[in-house]
């Protein structure tokens, strides 16, 4: 025993001189080519051909195999490996074609492959040196970045290059370009061209991991938006801003020309009339920056400042036309006015017209102004009666307002019943005025002329309204008069004899009264 291991060695190599003189001078192989460099999941084809002019000896089996799994250890069939089974297929027979085709190859088929001969007399042969196979993927390369109008070069690489010259394609976004070749360059890049980019070759399914092209620009002009298409005074108001850009954009806000927040929203809580100005938004990144539009926010408000007002003279003539106008701030505009005497409804319209007016269109006027929002009325004008003659005069409605025009119907009615008595002829003397105590003449003097203290009448002496009734006085009465007029003007009171001397016309002056009407 020991001594066959020990002439083992001996045999072994006896054994391969004699397969490689039989090779050497019998049998010969040609690969084509002998380096192959395959994409990764692609396809390989190993040409091959062989010849074996031995005679006495009948091929038995040819097969594919690789380099030995250990010492002493049998060439394996790859047709038999799991690994191979299903991806390799023999295309060659049993006379001189061996070529061979691997399909979807990975980097672990890098390995040195033979065509390897089986006789019918168990004589073995292996076609070396064999085919070295590498495997290799597809990897791009591309700027991380680049701004807007740049020009950029992508380019498709491999660790060995292809045995098969390849035709690359390019592709973004899954889209395949028009572009060939081993490069792609895009000259002044635009935001549209950013995108995921990978690369292939024609006629392989394998494409390269995707590169993200990042194209960087500056912010397009900003774009104001509002979420409410009606804004009613108090409700909460929010505006929202929009740009374009890359990086993304920092936004600030501002009303006309001040600051008013920042972030690409923007809320006015409880908004008034007052926020009813011009909003901006300003978009801005390392690139520059760029404004919004100005936007009006239109703030809508139930009437206020409701005011009615009559236009022309205060003072009208019976049978003139008064013109009522009715006014308010509203947004938007009121375009629904009423007019209403006291409660009573009268009229609608922003102009109420009054046509030859008469005592019986004295009142309280007011208005009322509505919109889609709310209504409100107007304080009262005051139309009121006042004097003969058909006078209308516009007048506040006073406490004292009824005392002055009951004064002044009494003293009218005394001037036409002077005028009656002097028609008749009927004179009253000085003499049955003394004889008639609490007569009519007395009686007219303390109604129509009532005391008044001197200092007011002094005041008021330019404003005072004479009206004048004749009768023949006493002279007490007549002192007492000129003692009043001296402390008013400072004017000396006249003597006794002096009143003699007057003329007759100077004494028809002492029969007046002067009443005083304010």
């Amino acid at each position: 025993m020991l001594m066959w291991l020990r002439m083992a060695p001996a045999l072994h190599l006896i054994f391969l001189l004699i397969i490689h003189r039989i090779s050497g001078a019998d049998c010969n192989v040609i690969y084509k080519p002998s380096y192959i460099c395959a994409l990764k999941n692609s396809t390989m084809t190993i040409s091959c051909t062989f010849t074996y002019p031995s005679p006495g000896h009948q091929i038995r089996k040819v097969f594919w195999t690789k380099d030995p799994l250990g010492n002493g250890e049998e060439f394996p069939d790859l047709s038999e490996d799991p690994e191979y089974s299903q991806r390799l297929q023999y295309l060659g027979d049993k006379q001189q074609n061996c070529t061979v085709r691997l399909s979807h190859v990975t980097k672990k088929d890098e390995h040195e492959y033979y065509f390897r001969i089986i006789t019918d007399k168990d004589w073995k042969w292996v076609g070396k040196p064999g085919v070295s196979l590498s495997v290799t993927d597809l990897q791009l390369e591309s700027p991380e970045r680049v701004t807007e109008r740049d020009s950029v070069r992508l380019t498709c690489n491999s660790s060995c290059e292809l045995t098969d010259t390849p035709t690359f394609i390019w592709y973004r976004n899954s889209h395949t370009l028009t572009n060939i070749g081993d490069e792609l360059n895009i000259r002044s890049v635009s935001r549209t061209d950013a995108g995921n980019y990978s690369c292939g070759v024609q006629g392989q399914t394998y494409i390269s991991p995707a590169v993200y092209l990042n194209v960087t620009y500056a912010p397009d002009t900003p774009v104001v938006s509002n979420r409410s298409a009606v804004i009613v005074e108090g409700d909460s108001v929010t505006l929202n801003c929009s740009s374009d850009s890359n990086p993304p954009a920092n936004f600030s806000w501002f009303k006309g020309e001040t600051s008013v927040g920042s972030g690409k929203i923007f809320s006015i809580s409880k908004i008034s009339s007052d926020d009813s100005k011009k909003y901006k938004c300003r978009a801005r990144n390392e690139h520059g920056e760029k404004y919004s539009d100005p936007v009006t926010l239109d703030v809508q408000y139930p009437p206020r400042s409701v005011s009615a007002s009559i236009s022309g003279s205060a003072k009208i003539i019976s049978g003139d036309s008064v013109t009522l106008n009715c006014s308010s701030d509203s947004n938007p505009p009121a375009l629904n006015f009423s007019w209403f005497k006291g409660e009573t409804f009268i009229g609608s319209g922003r102009i109420f017209n009054i046509s030859k007016i008469s005592f019986n269109d004295s009142g309280e006027y007011k208005c009322r102004a509505r919109n889609d929002h709310g209504e409100k009325y107007s304080d009262p004008v005051n139309v009121q009666f006042q004097g003969a003659g058909g006078n209308i005069i516009i007048i506040a409605a006073t406490s004292g307002g009824l005392f002055i025009i009951i004064l002044i119907i009494m003293i009218l009615c005394v001037i036409k019943k002077q005028r009656s008595v002097k028609s008749e002829g009927l004179t009253m003397t000085q003499n049955d005025l003394h004889s008639a105590p609490g007569s009519a003449g007395d009686a007219l003097y303390a109604s129509v002329n009532p005391k008044k203290g001197r200092a007011a009448e002094c005041r008021d002496a330019e404003e005072i309204q004479y009206a004048t009734v004749q009768f023949h006085r006493d002279t007490q009465m007549k002192k007492e008069e000129e003692e009043e007029q001296r402390q008013c003007d400072n004017t000396p009171v006249q003597q006794p004899d002096q009143d003699h001397s007057r003329s007759k016309a100077e004494k028809m002056e002492d029969s007046v009264i002067y009443s005083s009407v304010r």
